[in-house]
């Protein structure tokens, strides 16, 4: 009797925890409103279920222009390319790699990333958070290799092969977001603080502003 009342209480203390928590975010921010007829959600209204197609679940994808400054393409699939991802909590995204290739260090906010090699040979990676001390993660991977980049952290991949490479990444989230490390430091709008810059990578203000005048591939 005894176990019973153990697992009614272990049961209760579950189900308060689970309530208790917050749905992942699914876009930057969702500021509340007190008007009933919002235009922002988090997430995105539902079609009605009778006018679903199988065309909502659909979508081609074709190899990615490399002809760029990073000699890489990604093309993304998620909720914004594929409506019928919606509510689903997944996407993925096809990445191109000319020689020397390089999808540059950024993070996904929303999501884990299990990424597996097609073609070609990258060389991958990610550093873990500043309580584990910033340790580098890297293995270079050949096709049908998977790696695994935990939520949040940056990460990166190289084509370090001698001809083009192609790879897959599954994201656990139908938007997961993507912050490229370059393009949020020197190019934010406004512009973040010289000062602030020159401070914390311990640089020269010439510096600093001169990386704030290059044009970043990537941003929109």
């Amino acid at each position: 009797m005894k176990a019973v009342y153990l697992f009614v209480a272990v049961l209760a203390l579950t189900s308060s925890l689970v309530s208790a928590y917050d749905p992942s975010p699914l876009q930057d921010f969702c500021v509340a409103i007190k008007e009933v007829d919002g235009v922002f959600v988090n997430g995105k209204f539902c079609k009605d279920p009778k006018a679903v197609k199988a065309e909502d679940f659909f979508l081609h994808v074709e190899p990615g222009n490399t002809d760029n400054p990073l000699n890489a393409q990604v093309t993304p699939v998620a909720v914004d390319q594929l409506p019928g991802l919606n509510t689903l909590g997944i996407s993925l995204a096809r990445i191109d790699f000319a020689p020397k290739g390089l999808n540059p260090p950024h993070t996904h906010p929303r999501a884990t990333e299990i990424l597996i090699v097609l073609e070609g040979t990258l060389y991958v990676g990610f550093v873990s958070s500043n309580q584990d001390g910033n340790r580098l993660f890297t293995k270079v991977l050949n096709k049908g290799d998977v790696f695994v980049f935990p939520i949040g952290l940056v990460h990166f991949q190289l084509n370090v092969g001698y001809g083009n490479a192609v790879a897959i990444a599954g994201l656990s989230s139908q938007n997961p977001g993507t912050v490229i490390v370059a393009n949020a430091l020197f190019k934010a709008v406004p512009p973040i603080s010289v000062e602030v810059l020159a401070r914390a990578l311990q640089l020269d203000n010439k510096v600093i502003e001169d990386l704030q005048r290059r044009s970043w591939y990537g941003k929109d």
